[in-house]
């Protein structure tokens, strides 16, 4: 473990900060930029000289900063690298493009449940660098991985490794969904015969050719135990009938399609950390959903609203919808990460009643959607909610699942969502006074 005496950090949000207190708790020198001022001024009118650069997940390899920087031959570390480093406990490392929040969460739980401590930092709850500093060393750290943290991946070394999906997410970063996919890949590239890898049913065949694949192709990745999982015939684990293998998760929150497949790579991931069928089906009935993911809000006048905030591609968005059944009044649209939307409309058409648009992607998702469903342009969320509380019916859902970022009229997702409760909840004190 190297010790820094003087630390440039780039990005001031929560794994910058994180960041910044490890490094000056070890004495270290730290000056701290934020995005926002980068344009203010170039690297020599700092008048610092850091040995090290540690680079938060907002700011990209392609920004004119860490280019230069790069160019002066400046180590640069992700701020996971750097809390990976001071790990004092084994790590399970989760990534994909979608159900990363929750398949965490949820190995935490059954982890816990089993009488270990386990934290789940990353993206998810503390950031890494936050995590190895807590007073008690866990005996697990579960840490969601995104893209954007694997794109610099130098030494990070999980025991286990998980990739949930690869689906079309964040190719305004990426460029296309190839380099999305070695950028995901980047997580096993470390690994080694002692660790195991949880991979999507389907995805394991680019283990073979790992080295070549990542961007590290003069490197020679050693094999891995590899175990598959999904929801089809030949993974490892499989979910079907509301069961993976002896684990019986009926009438749970994974008892669906969609989350089936997160169930079967909670429960391969059981059997690496030795965990019981029992432990794993106890943790998921106690299961409590995060936020804004298929959050039942209130039901009103026999119609459901659903807070799907959290889904932020298209992907998610007809994940959501299969969960949904039945009728749906559906809000989409924000600050797009894709521009192709035609390939919902086949679900659209089968499950959606309507279409309520918001955001700056409304006109091209009315262009590509509305041969298949009713759109009708809100604008904004408030505009959303009560026009789909005017048209729903009994027995109808109003979902908000977005397929789109919230940035261009929210600070987050969970603003969207809260905002989206919020009126939801304006509607029913309404009706109640009726």
């Amino acid at each position: 473990m190297h010790k820094y005496k003087k630390a440039l950090i780039l990005g001031a949000g929560r794994s910058g900060r994180a960041a910044e207190a490890l490094l000056r708790g070890e004495g270290a020198t730290v000056l701290t930029i934020c995005q926002e001022q980068t344009p203010d001024y170039n690297f020599e009118e700092l008048h610092f000289d850091p040995e090290v650069v540690i680079m938060s997940p907002g700011f990209s390899l392609e920004h004119p900063w860490v280019k230069d920087l790069t160019a002066r031959g400046i180590p640069l570390l992700s701020e996971l690298e750097l809390g990976w480093s001071r790990r004092h406990c084994p790590v399970i490392a989760v990534t994909g493009s979608n159900g990363k929040s929750t398949v965490v969460k949820w190995i935490a739980d059954a982890l816990t449940q089993a009488g270990q401590v386990a934290v789940p930092c990353g993206n998810y709850g503390l950031p890494l660098s936050a995590a190895v500093m807590l007073p008690e060393v866990p005996d697990w750290l579960v840490v969601e991985v995104s893209s954007f943290q694997l794109e610099t991946v130098q030494e990070f070394h999980p025991q286990i490794g998980v990739l949930l999906n690869v689906l079309p997410n964040h190719l305004d970063r990426h460029g296309d969904l190839e380099t999305y996919l070695r950028t995901k890949l980047r997580l096993f590239e470390n690994m080694t015969g002692s660790d195991t890898a949880v991979v999507f049913q389907g995805l394991e065949k680019y283990f073979p050719n790992l080295g070549k694949e990542s961007c590290a192709p003069t490197q020679s990745v050693p094999k891995v135990g590899k175990i598959s999982f999904g929801t089809e015939a030949g993974a490892d684990f499989r979910f079907v009938d509301g069961k993976v293998g002896a684990v019986d998760l009926s009438g749970t929150y994974f008892d669906n399609e969609v989350l089936g497949a997160a169930a079967a790579a909670v429960a391969a991931v059981g059997e690496a950390c030795g965990l019981s069928p029992s432990v794993l089906e106890s943790s998921a009935r106690s299961f409590e959903p995060l936020p804004h993911r298929m959050q039942t809000v209130a039901e009103i006048g026999g119609v459901r609203f659903v807070d799907d905030s959290k889904a932020t591609n298209l992907a998610a968005m007809c994940a959501a919808l299969r969960m949904s059944g039945g009728r749906v009044h559906l809000i989409a649209g924000g600050r797009p990460k894709e521009s192709n939307f035609s390939f919902a409309k086949d679900l659209l058409a089968q499950q959606v009643s309507r279409l309520y648009l918001i955001g700056e992607a409304s006109t091209a998702m009315q262009s590509a959607w509305e041969d298949c469903a009713e759109c009708i342009p809100c604008q904004t969320l408030e505009r959303a909610v009560l026009s789909a509380w005017e048209h729903a019916e009994p027995g109808d859902t109003v979902l908000l699942s977005p397929a789109c970022t919230s940035f261009d009229q929210f600070c987050s997702f969970a603003e969207r969502g809260d905002v989206f409760a919020r009126e939801v909840n304006r509607l029913a004190d309404s009706d109640a006074k009726a």
